[in-house]
């Protein structure tokens, strides 16, 4: 098996199934500003740290001004092995120089890969970044020996055992195929303005990467105050829930007879309705019973903030301090276009992981928000949904439909199929006055009762009555009495 180079860039070590093979040479692709030089020496900053000898060798930016633009991320080149090959760093300020009776490749190409063949022999580095590659290109004015040199380079680090990141621009490559050809791999980093024109977006894809397996795919990344982080966007395939996991119960006896029981543990329930129908409050329900018997849960919301949320539930008696004690039930407001969904997945992931055994994601429609600049959002959706139900995680989404009533629809983005289990709740007429109702539409793992219920919220929490009977038209929203002659 081969040996494998830590990237020191959070994320990436997943798409490069543990990291850089070690001892082989690498094409950093990219346009400027895509992040090619940060990424490169925050993989070179981490073997410093590791105690591995590197060396960066630099032949457009002169190192004091890459000293000054590394320093926002608090890193420092001391300690490091350099190699100035800029052209100020042999040239005086405010001197021009120019060949008239030889090319500049003449006089600068073949004394400048000496310069690096020598360097890279006499201080063996172990990880070695050349920024950049474009620039040798540019000089070259024969290609031949353009590629001849580039090979003769690469076989040089790969004999000596040295893992190198050869930095360089896509028309380098799209110009000189050689150069993709001569390396062991290649990842190319992307920025790009979204939809909305508001949004910038990176993606990271590797290209190559020859004698290993890697995650195919574009891995959205992020350039933060301590360098990048990559979000690898991994598909969990969807699986049927599986049954014998036991119940979650809602504490309010109706509602729990009404769904058989309770929800399955380990299922994903839609909970359907319009604006002020009280889904939030029967999913937050759930995870307080679920916290009261020990478990860990996380409510992700998209739209109202998490102290309103918790204010209003307790109020109605749903939450008290004791739910909200040491971290077991987590709030996350998650400000919708600021997320990669798979950033927002790395984000769930790490509350699972830390043992989030139930959660709910407030609302369906600030996810989709959240996520429709990123793609289909049907695809995120399912991915999410699916790895909750991979981790045996109880998941809750709350979902609101536009009409108060008529019209029934239990979602508005065609995902319905996605869930094992559906609420619905909905107001209707009755009399001169307008009642919530709550009934269960789909429950895959057990038995429901199919009658639809009152559903008030008092100061002592939720409660749900009989079944209503006599009546029909609930789910238009205009009841009128039933006769058993209509069925």
């Amino acid at each position: 098996m081969t040996a494998r180079v830590p990237s020191g860039v959070p994320g990436l070590d997943a798409v490069l199934h543990g990291g850089f093979p070690q001892g082989r040479t690498f094409l950093i692709l990219g346009a400027a500003g895509t992040g090619k030089t940060i990424l490169s020496l925050q993989w070179l900053l981490d073997g410093l740290r590791r105690g591995e000898k590197g060396l960066l060798i630099t032949l457009a930016e002169p190192l004091p001004e890459l000293e000054k633009n590394i320093a926002p991320f608090g890193w420092s080149l001391e300690g490091l092995d350099t190699l100035d090959l800029s052209p100020l760093s042999e040239t005086v300020v405010g001197r021009f120089e120019e060949y008239r009776v030889f090319p500049p490749a003449e006089v600068e190409e073949v004394p400048l890969w000496k310069r690096i063949s020598q360097a890279i022999q006499e201080r063996k580095p172990k990880r070695l970044v050349l920024d950049s590659v474009s620039i040798l290109r540019a000089m070259s004015f024969d290609p031949y020996q353009f590629r001849k040199n580039l090979l003769t380079l690469v076989g040089l680090l790969n004999r000596m055992g040295c893992t190198a990141l050869l930095v360089a621009e896509p028309h380098d490559v799209e110009e000189e195929v050689a150069l993709a050809l001569a390396v062991d791999g290649v990842i190319r980093l992307r920025r790009e303005i979204g939809q909305s024109r508001v949004l910038e977006l990176r993606y990271l894809a590797v290209e190559k990467l020859r004698g290993s397996d890697y995650l195919s795919g574009l891995h959205p990344f992020r350039i933060t105050g301590e360098g990048i982080v990559v979000f690898p966007h991994v598909v969990y395939a969807l699986e049927e829930a599986k049954p014998g996991r036991g119940l979650l119960s809602s504490g309010v006896p109706n509602l729990d007879q009404l769904l058989g029981g309770g929800i399955e543990i380990g299922t994903a329930t839609v909970i359907s309705g319009p604006t002020g129908a009280g889904k939030t409050t029967v999913g937050l329900s759930f995870l307080a019973t679920a916290v009261a018997q020990g478990r860990k849960a996380a409510v992700y919301t998209f739209e109202e903030a998490p102290e309103s949320m918790v204010a209003r539930a307790k109020a109605l008696g749903i939450l008290t301090d004791r739910h909200l004690r040491g971290e077991k039930l987590r709030f996350r407001y998650v400000n919708p276009l600021t997320l990669y969904p798979d950033e927002f997945l790395a984000l769930v992931r790490a509350d699972v992981e830390e043992g989030c055994s139930v959660a709910m994601i407030d609302s369906v429609r600030g996810y989709s928000l959240a996520m429709e600049a990123f793609g289909d959002l049907v695809a995120h959706t399912q991915n999410l949904v699916a790895f909750l139900q991979s981790r045996e995680v109880t998941s809750f989404w709350i979902n609101e439909v536009e009409h108060i009533t008529g019209d029934l629809r239990l979602t508005e983005l065609g995902i319905s199929y996605l869930f094992d289990n559906a609420i619905l709740m909905r107001y209707a007429e009755m009399g001169v006055q307008v009642v919530r109702f709550i009934g269960c539409l789909k429950k895959r793992l057990g038995p429901f009762q199919t009658d639809l219920r009152e559903i008030r919220f008092t100061e002592k929490g939720l409660w749900v009555g009989e079944p209503l009977t006599g009546v029909t038209g609930l789910l238009s929203g205009h009841v009128r009495p039933w006769r058993p002659d209509e069925r």
